[in-house]
C-alpha cells in the first residue's frame, strides 16, 4: 500500500543552549516551527527540554509535553537516548572520556555507570509509550571497537564474545521496549560497535533477531565509510525505523584518506557537511525509502564543520520538504489500461 514519509523534522541535541530560544522545549520548538519543521526529535537526557524520569512515571506530564510541541504545530518524531546507549557498553579504554555523559555519582564506576544507562534506556520506553511513540533512537555503545583494525591480530573468539556479551545486555532492553510498543532503531556509527551492515547482522543475530531491534538510517556514516547506502535500504529496510538525514563528503588527496590523520574536522577528508553542501544522494535515498514503504520521519542531524548551525537549519528545512515523496497510488499508464478479463488473457497467450 502506497504510504509517504513524515517530515521535516529536527533533532534538537545540536541546538539545545542556554541562550533563548534553545533553552527551553517550547522556545525550540517555536524556532524549529519557524523555519518550517513539522515534529522534533527530543534528546532524553537535556533537562532543559525534557525530564526523563518524570515522563517514565507521568503520563500527565508527557500530556503536556506533547500539548508544548502541539501548541506549534509540531508533532514528536522519536526520543533519542544516544548518550545513555553509548553507556551501556563501554572499553576500559574510553571509561574517563564517557563519564562525562553520566552523573557525578556514578564517575570512576563503570559498573554504576551501566546500571544507570540501562534504566535510563528502560524509562525512554516507558516515556515513549506513554508519548504514543512508536520508535525511539540510540546508540548500541562498544566493547570491541578499540580493536577494529587491529596490531597485533586479534585473538580467537575475541569478536564473538564481545557480540556475545553486547547483546546479554541489550536484550532486557529489547524486551522493555517490546513491552512499551515501541522499536528502538540504531544509529549505525564508527565508535560503536555495530557500525555497519554486517556488524548490525552480528549483533541481531546474538540478540535472537529480536524484533524490536531497528536501524536509525543514517547515510553520512556509510557515505564515510565508502559504503554503499542505497543497496543498504534495499538489504535492511524491513529494519530501518527511523532516519537521520545528513550529509557528507570525502575527499581523499595524497596526504590523507577515511582516517585523516588525527586531523580536527575542518581538515579531514572525510567529514559532515550541512545539508545539500556534501556528497550524499538524497535524491536516490528518498526515492529508495518511498519504493520500500518507509511511513516513518525524515529528521535533521546538523553536524557541520563550515556552516553556522542555525543556517543549517534553516536551509535543512527546505531541503528535506523539497525531497518529499508523495507516493502515488495510481500507474502513471493506467490510462491505457484495460478491465481485467481472464479470458482475453488466455488468448493473448495462446492458452486453450
Amino acid at each position: 500500500m502506497p504510504t509517504t514519509l513524515k517530515g521535516p523534522g529536527l533533532f534538537l541535541a545540536q541546538f539545545a543552549g542556554d541562550a533563548a530560544p534553545f533553552d527551553s522545549l517550547d522556545a525550540i520548538c517555536g524556532w524549529a516551527a519557524g523555519l518550517g519543521y513539522k515534529g522534533v526529535q527530543i534528546p532524553s537526557w537535556d533537562l532543559r527540554l525534557f525530564d526523563l524520569g518524570k515522563a517514565a512515571e507521568s503520563k500527565t506530564y508527557c500530556d503536556e509535553v506533547a500539548g508544548t510541541v502541539a501548541a506549534h504545530g509540531l508533532a514528536i518524531t522519536e526520543l533519542s537516548t544516544h548518550l545513555q546507549g553509548q553507556l551501556v557498553a563501554v572499553n576500559p579504554a574510553f571509561d574517563a572520556a564517557f563519564d562525562a555523559f553520566a552523573p557525578a555519582a556514578v564517575h570512576n564506576n563503570p559498573s554504576a555507570r551501566q546500571a544507570w544507562a540501562v534504566e535510563q534506556v528502560k524509562r525512554a520506553a516507558k516515556a515513549s509509550r506513554h508519548l504514543g511513540l512508536k520508535a525511539s533512537v540510540s546508540f548500541t555503545g562498544a566493547l570491541a571497537w578499540p580493536f577494529v583494525y587491529p596490531w597485533p591480530q586479534r585473538p580467537a573468539g575475541l569478536i564473538e564474545t564481545s557480540f556475545a556479551e553486547l547483546a546479554r545486555r541489550w536484550v532486557p532492553i529489547f524486551d522493555a521496549y517490546d513491552e512499551a510498543g515501541c522499536d528502538i532503531g540504531f544509529e549505525l556509527h564508527p565508535g560503536e560497535d555495530v557500525f555497519d551492515g554486517v556488524t548490525f547482522e552480528r549483533f541481531l543475530a546474538a540478540a535472537g533477531n529480536h524484533p524490536r531491534c531497528a536501524i536509525n538510517y543514517d547515510p553520512s556514516h556509510f557515505a564515510l565509510q565508502g559504503l554503499d547506502y542505497l543497496a543498504f535500504i534495499d538489504i535492511y529496510h524491513e529494519r530501518i525505523k527511523a532516519f537521520h538525514v545528513k550529509d557528507a563528503e570525502f575527499n581523499p588527496d595524497g596526504r590523507q584518506g577515511f582516517y585523516s590523520g588525527f586531523q580536527p574536522w575542518i581538515d579531514r577528508a572525510a567529514r559532515f557537511r550541512s545539508l545539500g553542501d556534501g556528497q550524499v544522494d538524497f535524491g536516490g535515498i528518498f526515492s529508495k525509502l518511498a519504493q520500500h514503504g518507509y511511513d516513518s520521519w525524515a529528521v535533521l542531524e546538523w553536524e557541520c564543520c563550515l556552516k553556522h548551525p542555525e543556517d543549517g537549519a534553516r536551509e535543512g528545512a527546505a531541503f528535506i520538504a523539497s525531497h518529499m515523496i508523495r507516493v502515488t497510488e495510481k500507474a502513471f499508464d493506467d490510462f491505457a489500461g484495460a478491465a481485467p478479463d481472464e479470458e482475453r488473457n488466455r488468448r493473448m497467450l495462446g492458452i486453450d
